[in-house]
């Protein structure tokens, strides 16, 4: 239980783009998962379902900010979040629904690890199953080998290896969370500039993570806090311009492990290799949906056992 008598209201962050009916189930469990008042921040990245601006007006709680236009994902949480500079935040995606006491979860693992910059939950699909959501940096031999792989061979070595799927569910440091549901120290997270807005979406957590890694903060799993995620809804509208920016951002972070004129060869072939693996991606949904996660589900919560030992 988190102590509230100090405390002043939780930030929480959900970028919007037309969320649907999912949005209300957001806010409805938000305020079951937390003892601390919160203030929930809509950056609205241009909606016109009118749904986020409903949910303002009915709830005290919700501030509705349009951001003047679809920006990305990282650059609306950054709206969402500015004129904060310390204490926790939290940054979810509207179309996640949190478990009771799920957010006093992740501030308690966060008060336990005092150099960590970033907590994540346990990410469940509404089937029960576990996401791998606690993943290692991507580096070129697990990046090549998952994205050129995954798709046939799920249970290849470097997908493996790049989520830790293998390990049963414990409290660790990971080397970086997924950004669907993340709580920040606010610190930490302005100490880096926040998300580099230059990714339109994903793989800003991932290049949040690596530039909080090179300060030393850390990042933790918390699997005693669990949400679950619907999760699709962009890829679902637009499947192939997803597919673009997915690889578009993947290529800039890979792209941007290897600067200088030395790497030029190495660029190329990550472009070459991520521009084929695009185009076959627009004609097979086997390779758009990406590496199948190995299914299973986990007994989650704070008395679950710890079962790390292989």
């Amino acid at each position: 239980m988190v102590d509230v008598s100090t405390q002043e209201a939780l930030r929480v962050v959900a970028v919007t783009y037309s969320p649907g009916e999912v949005l209300e189930g957001f806010l409805t469990s938000l305020t079951e998962a937390t003892t601390l008042p919160v203030e929930v921040v809509l950056a609205d990245n241009g909606s016109t379902d009118q749904v986020p601006e409903r949910a303002a007006a009915r709830h005290e709680f919700v501030r509705f900010l349009p951001t003047g236009g679809n920006i990305g994902y990282g650059a609306a949480a950054n709206a969402g979040l500015a004129g904060l500079t310390s204490g926790y935040a939290l940054i979810a995606n509207p179309d996640v629904r949190f478990e009771p006491g799920a957010v006093d979860e992740l501030i308690a693992v966060a008060r336990r690890w005092p150099r960590a910059a970033t907590v994540g939950p346990a990410i469940m699909t509404p089937d029960g199953e576990l996401y791998p959501s606690a993943r290692d940096l991507p580096r070129l031999s697990t990046g090549a080998g998952h994205a050129l792989l995954g798709w046939a061979w799920p249970a290849n070595p470097w997908t493996a290896r790049y989520r830790r799927e293998r390990e049963a569910p414990r409290e660790r440091p990971a080397g970086w969370l997924s950004g669907s549901c993340l709580l920040v120290d606010l610190a930490a997270f302005w100490s880096v500039g926040g998300f580099d807005p230059g990714y339109f979406m994903y793989f800003e957590d991932v290049d949040l993570a690596e530039r909080l890694t090179r300060r030393g903060w850390l990042h933790i799993y918390a699997p005693s806090a669990v949400v679950v995620h619907e999760g699709g809804h962009a890829t679902r509208r637009e499947p192939h311009r997803m597919q673009r920016v997915h690889h578009t951002s993947a290529l800039r972070y890979l792209a941007g492990q290897y600067p200088g004129r030395r790497h030029a060869p190495l660029r190329g072939a990550l472009r070459a290799g991520l521009g084929a693996r695009m185009l076959v991606s627009y004609v097979s949904g086997k390779v758009a949906a990406g590496a199948r996660f190995q299914r299973r589900a986990a007994e989650l919560g704070p008395a679950a056992p710890d079962l790390s030992k292989d």
